[in-house]
């Protein structure tokens, strides 16, 4: 034991007090005793007989070049030195030195790639703010509306079922294409206008491509001729009853595409439907009776 104190750098010796002599010679007993010490007549280490106890002050060891640092030890030891720390003497950590000057923090710089994502979702939300705000501008000045479509006129010349089930007729339409719009004109193309009875295909007619002023009707007079077409049974028989009762029902279907000009530079093109449901009279005078259109995009 008092070899392994003697190795350790980091060992101080215990205080000592040292005997007193009253006047009359006689030995006194110490003032503190330390059990355990061998040498009990000698001073302490660090203390002179003119200071008082409260001014000792403990040197820490500094260790000398070439010496090499002592391995931790104790019930602490183990565990120290897994987590690859090793325990401060006291007199360390009573004059422990702070690093010289304040640490700097450290900058992390942004990778490109998200400066490039920044900045391409910039200008997107920008790009559509902006396209946003042109079309509003240009809604509110404009006022677009879709074109219509209807029938004015409708007439049955001749319609009869050869073998009971093959139908021959002969139809005129006069169809009329309406621009509502008081600032803008449009372009009328690939236009086909489709006459079908019930579910039924009977005829289909082209016409040539013409163009609307603003709040002006263009009127399309349309020839359709029917022949041979075969009809289903449910059909014929329904066709017959309609001409006995002077009432027949036919449908036109029409799919034009449609472009407006707002002005001289904004245009844009989509295509509308138009449908009519039309009640005739029996042929050969079979006027209009009835009509139901309506046009959407």
């Amino acid at each position: 034991m008092s070899q392994q104190r003697e190795t350790n750098p980091y060992f101080i010796r215990p205080f000592q007090p040292q005997q007193r002599i009253d006047q009359q010679s006689k030995p006194l007993s110490p003032l503190v005793r330390q059990p355990g010490h061998q040498d009990r007549n000698s001073e302490p280490v660090g203390l002179q007989k003119s200071e008082p106890l409260h001014q000792v002050q403990l040197q820490p060891h500094r260790p000398r070049v070439g010496d090499q640092p002592s391995q931790p030890s104790g019930p602490w030891a183990p565990r120290l030195q897994h987590q690859g720390q090793t325990p401060q003497p006291h007199g360390d950590r009573l004059h422990h030195q702070q690093p010289h000057g304040p640490k700097m923090p450290r900058t992390n710089r942004t990778h490109p790639f998200a400066w490039f994502a920044a900045v391409f979702c910039a200008i997107f939300w920008v790009v559509i703010i902006v396209g946003g705000l042109i079309v509003l501008i240009v809604y509110l000045v404009f006022r677009p509306r879709s074109p219509g479509f209807d029938v004015s006129t409708a007439t049955l010349n001749a319609a009869y079922l050869d073998m009971g089930y093959l139908l021959n007729a002969d139809v005129t339409l006069l169809a009329n294409f309406t621009n509502p719009n008081k600032k803008v004109s449009v372009d009328y193309s690939f236009m086909y206008i489709d006459l079908y009875y019930g579910s039924t295909l009977i005829a289909s007619q082209y016409i040539p491509p013409f163009s609307a002023a603003k709040t002006e009707t263009k009127f399309a007079n349309i020839h359709m001729v029917t022949s041979q077409v075969r009809l289903p049974l449910e059909e014929s028989r329904r066709l017959q009853r309609q001409m006995e009762n002077n009432g027949v029902i036919l449908e036109v279907k029409g799919s034009f595409r449609a472009r407006s000009n707002l002005g001289s530079i904004l245009r844009y093109s989509y295509w509308l439907h138009g449908q009519c449901i039309i009640l005739t009279a029996s042929p050969p005078d079979g006027v209009l009776i009835r009509r139901k259109c309506k046009t959407k995009r």
